[in-house]
């Protein structure tokens, strides 16, 4: 993990400032293990009745000045380590912002909203748990070992080896098991986790559904038995730990026994005076203190991993591009444009189910096709390879003979995209119109408005075209907004148009006069219509049906009400809202 891309690089860079925190670190348990050999010594020598006050004095000193300098080495070290790790994720947020600034357009759709928030608000702040929760307390935890082992042999060395076998145990050997225990239930958790947030995503999206199908409880129980499994796994995980920290105890306490033999035999043989003994074994304690934290930290480097791979994905998910290769954009407008799916297989996580499994398909200049499908069907996966914005795991995804990756950034010059929820901004419906094409004139904006029946309401308001639409745009419903989505799509004027559910949260007069809005505005150009509702589907040329990633259903709307009793019993059922 320490030759990682995201922490070596780091560690380099910083060595100066690393061997700093290291040495202020292994200071302070230090003055830790010296403060409670002096207090030990100290409790002896004074109960003994020195003679002399001098015989306790410096003692009493050391006390005080290892007492002192126990938390101001402590303290000093928390400034320079934290210090440390903020330089370090402050230069990890400016590359990965560079990186996100260079593929804004392709990571939103080569990753999902969460997964990039993940990483932005989660993944870079646990990595500095990976430089205070691990990689500093094993560095000193392994130069406290060397020094005790080095230390116990100056008296003798066969009780320092085995001294050091035991040490051993706790600093390395309890952590590794500890690490490869909990690894697969760190891994599970992890997906369970993902479980959870995609069964919320998919119900607070689709609570209306949810509701009308009278299934509530159906999901509940759905949900609460995911949490069970996430429940089971804690408690595994918490039953390990404890476990493992009494077995950590337990080996502590043979150490202070055998330290305690040690010294007292030691004493009677006349290598040093008695109240040598309480100094011996007290210097246990903060050494133990030093090597508690390893076991912890080291279990939970899988989550470690996790936030660096993904940080990885992201910096790589650009593809390489063959310059032999490179598209001609102009060529494509110019010229009809099939889309060709050729035994597509596309999967987001190695550790998942394939979205997408040999598709083959292919998609004709002017036509109107309806891609339909349960959420997690594979729907959003095509239209993103169809932007390009992701590549095939397997297969090729080619407008006309070019890869769809290959456009990248230029892809906006051939297809065009109206959302569920079109991004608009709180500026003039002018300017949002505007975007579609920066260089239209007045008139062009008023053109497009005028096929999208929304020029006349515009001109009515105060401001007409220079009325602010407000944050989201807010100013206007629901099927305003798309509409005014639409115009800009129209003044982008690309020959394929794909629409990601633009009639979702509409009602059912205002979705079918956007229906018909749509399709008369975009006549002629290619259609790809991304949806679950059967709304229009009488307009559409063809139908496609995806389940589990591949085609299950495929013809006209005739054709599948006529021979699929599944087709025609969803329309049925989706019909009666549109009338």
């Amino acid at each position: 993990m320490l030759q990682h891309a995201w922490v070596r690089p780091y560690l380099q860079q910083n060595r100066r400032l690393l061997w700093l925190v290291s040495f202020l670190g292994t200071m302070a348990f230090i003055c830790a293990s010296a403060l409670m050999f002096t207090s030990g010594y100290l409790i002896s020598k004074s109960a003994t009745h020195p003679e002399n006050i001098l015989l306790v004095y410096v003692p009493i000193v050391l006390v005080r000045t290892f007492g002192i300098f126990r938390p101001v080495f402590n303290y000093v070290e928390k400034l320079y380590s934290h210090s440390f790790v903020l330089k370090i994720l402050s230069n990890m947020r400016v590359r990965l912002y560079q990186k996100l600034e260079s593929q804004a357009l392709a990571l939103t759709n080569r990753f999902s909203t969460g997964n990039l928030l993940g990483v932005l608000a989660d993944d870079l702040e646990h990595l500095q748990n990976l430089y205070l929760k691990t990689i500093f307390p094993s560095i000193f935890a392994a130069i406290l070992y060397m020094i005790a082992v080095v230390a116990l042999g100056f008296f003798s060395i066969p009780f320092a080896l085995l001294m050091a076998l035991l040490l051993f145990v706790l600093v390395v050997l309890i952590p590794l098991v500890s690490l490869l225990a909990n690894r697969k239930r760190l891994l599970k958790m992890k997906m369970i986790r993902g479980k959870l947030y995609a069964s919320l995503t998919d119900a607070v999206m689709g609570l209306n559904d949810w509701k009308i199908s009278g299934k509530q409880q159906e999901f509940l129980k759905a949900y609460e038995k995911i949490e069970q499994q996430q429940d089971d796994q804690e408690y595994e995980m918490d039953t390990f730990n404890r476990r493992r920290n009494l077995l950590f105890q337990s080996i502590v306490a043979v150490i202070t026994l055998m330290m305690i033999a040690f010294a007292g035999i030691s004493a009677d043989h006349g290598e040093f005076a008695h109240i040598w003994i309480a100094a011996f074994v007290l210097v246990v304690f903060p050494l133990a203190e030093a090597f508690v934290p390893v076991s912890d930290a080291i279990s939970h480097l899988p989550n470690y991993e996790t936030s660096l791979d993904r940080l990885e994905k992201i910096e790589l998910s650009n593809p390489p591009k063959d310059a032999s290769t490179q598209a001609s954009v102009n060529m494509l407008k110019k010229q009809p444009i099939t889309i060709t799916f050729d035994h597509v297989y596309f999967e987001y996580d190695h550790t998942e189910p394939s979205i997408l499994q040999q598709l083959s398909l292919q998609l004709h200049q002017g036509e109107k096709i309806a891609i339909l499908g349960k959420t997690g069907s594979g729907k959003s996966t095509l239209a993103k390879l169809i932007l390009g914005a992701i590549v095939p795991t397997k297969g090729t995804v080619q407008l006309n003979d070019i890869n769809a990756f290959l456009l990248s950034d230029d892809m906006a010059e051939v297809v065009g995209v109206l959302e569920q929820k079109p991004h608009l901004f709180d500026s003039t419906v002018m300017n949002n119109i505007r975007l579609g094409n920066i260089h239209a004139t007045d008139e062009e904006v008023m053109a497009a408005a005028k096929k999208v029946q929304m020029h006349d309401y515009i001109k009515s308001l105060p401001e007409g075209y220079h009325t602010r639409m407000q944050e989201l745009g807010e100013r206007f419903s629901g099927g305003e907004r798309q509409r005014i989505a639409l115009a800009r799509i129209l003044l982008q004027d690309t020959p394929i148009v794909i629409l990601d559910e633009p009639t979702v949260g509409l009602d059912a007069i205002t979705e079918q006069t956007l229906i018909q809005t749509i399709f008369e505005a975009l006549e002629g150009k290619t259609i790809i219509w991304i949806t679950h509702h059967l709304a229009g589907m009488e307009k559409m040329d063809k139908i496609i049906f995806i389940e589990e990633g591949k085609i299950h259903l495929e013809g006209t709307h005739q054709e599948l009400f006529l021979n699929s009793a599944r087709y025609r019993n969803l329309y049925t059922l989706d019909h009666p809202m549109l009338e």
